[in-house]
């Protein structure tokens, strides 16, 4: 693997200008294109292994101690984690093409149809922290989706980033028919600035790391930004749970990946329940080395507790810390949930129907589980093949985002000679028929 310099020796708006030109050229390849340069990502992801290893390790080592056991976490790379990642490219080569698919038709006269047909945002900037696994993620559901990128990774990783987009310098020149410009790298915070004022080449922003990093970008862009601020999740445990089979959730939720933004961070427990549970849970919490805080009711039950104060219920951990509140029944569970949560994911494990459908109705978050750890929330978890972030936002995407939030529509009309001064006046003049069509045959609005 021979690097060449970054991206970033050019100027910002020399690059915004190439990918917002390479944004036109992948909105016209094939889905057989597309599907070839994925093809060809998952095989540069495995031949390149040792490659990338060897460049992450040297972040490892500048990094060791220097930053949290977390962000450590997410920095390190391995065989296992490459393998699943060229899986998880290899997924999306099998995934509909979500381009060109026509939404909707509608006859609004003789000879005048109405069609509404996705196609891609245009160029989407990406601004991580510490993951370089990102990348390649990421570049699957751009190319996929025919969009363009300009990635902004964390200083942490700056070994591992430009390894991985040494693999887009590959592929240009393995399949020429790939646009210049169409993935770049800037490397300082300097021409994130910059890039951030230029809306009209930059489509979409999407920020992944703190709830800082996100407010910051927010704030110094007129471009639409997408993400979540925080991952405050939460799991209510109802009075008819089981257990037995409550238990083994909760640590799933808070412990097989604690540094992840879908993590458990708050545990709610009916007050109904909390003689039952908390005892048990606390001896399966210290086999998990997992510190618990409580508020004051629930060190009534379990008195070795630390304290749980009211800035705990607004704080994402990221590792293995887990505050427990009681609450009076599930309309306090949702009114917590609601005030702190982030409305990122959040969970209620219970056996009454009634109670998992009032829940699910209540709670204002992205994605909302019954009976089902809260680190399911995730783009390959959901059949997306990978996704670009979780988004909280109500925008025309919403939790793990996909390939269906890379894609926009517009309206076409195709008419064979009409004029609006037919149709204005009273009779005799044109009326409209809005008379809705079958997308195409045997094929379903919306779907390929």
């Amino acid at each position: 693997m021979s690097l060449t310099p970054s991206s970033a020796a050019s100027s910002v708006v020399h690059i915004l200008q190439q990918a917002k030109a390479a944004s036109h050229r992948l909105a016209m390849l094939s889905a057989d294109q597309k599907n070839q340069a994925l093809e060809t990502l998952a095989h540069l992801l495995i031949e390149q292994m040792d490659a990338l290893l060897a460049e992450n390790a040297k972040d490892l080592a500048a990094q060791e101690g220097q930053i949290s056991a977390s962000l450590y976490q997410r920095l390190k790379l391995d065989a296992g984690k490459l393998t699943q990642l060229a899986q998880g490219v290899k997924d999306v080569a099998q995934l509909p093409d979500p381009v060109g698919r026509v939404l909707q038709r509608t006859l609004l006269d003789d000879g005048l149809v109405l069609e509404k047909q996705s196609v891609p945002l245009g160029v989407i900037g990406i601004i991580f922290e510490s993951r370089p696994d990102v990348i390649p993620q990421i570049l699957s559901l751009i190319l996929k989706s025919g969009n363009a990128v300009v990635f902004k990774g964390g200083s942490e990783a700056a070994h591992s980033n430009r390894a991985m987009m040494w693999l887009v310098q590959e592929m240009n020149a393995r399949l020429p028919w790939l646009p210049v410009g169409w993935a770049s790298l800037l490397e300082s915070r300097e021409a994130v600035g910059e890039m951030l004022q230029y809306p009209q080449y930059v489509d979409l922003v999407i920020p992944r790391g703190s709830n800082q990093l996100v407010q910051s970008i927010m704030a110094a862009t007129r471009i639409p930004v997408l993400g979540h601020a925080d991952g405050v999740c939460h799991l209510y445990v109802h009075p008819s749970a089981k257990v037995e089979a409550a238990i083994p959730v909760i640590l799933d939720a808070k412990c097989q990946y604690p540094a992840a933004c879908n993590a458990l961070e708050t545990l709610l427990v009916d007050v109904a329940m909390a003689q039952r549970l908390l005892p048990a849970f606390a001896q399966a919490a210290e086999v998990a080395q997992l510190q618990l805080k409580g508020c004051e009711r629930t060190r009534r039950i379990l008195p070795q507790l630390e304290a749980a104060t009211e800035a705990d219920w607004r704080t994402e951990y990221g590792e293995k810390v887990l505050s427990i509140r009681l609450v009076d029944g599930l309309s306090a569970a949702v009114e917590h949930i609601n005030e702190y949560g982030s409305h990122h994911t959040d969970v209620i494990l219970a056996e009454e129907a009634a109670a998992i459908d009032a829940f699910v109705a209540s709670v204002d978050s992205a994605c909302v589980f019954a009976n089902a750890s809260n680190r399911f929330a995730d783009g390959f978890r959901f059949g997306f093949g990978a996704e670009i972030g979780i988004s909280t936002a109500k925008t025309h995407a919403r939790g793990p985002v996909g390939l269906e939030g890379l894609v926009i529509y517009k309206y076409i009309v195709k008419g064979s000679g009409q004029v609006v001064a037919d149709y204005v006046g009273a009779a005799p003049a044109r009326q409209f028929l809005h008379q809705p069509l079958p997308c195409a045959p045997a094929v379903p609005c919306g779907t390929s």
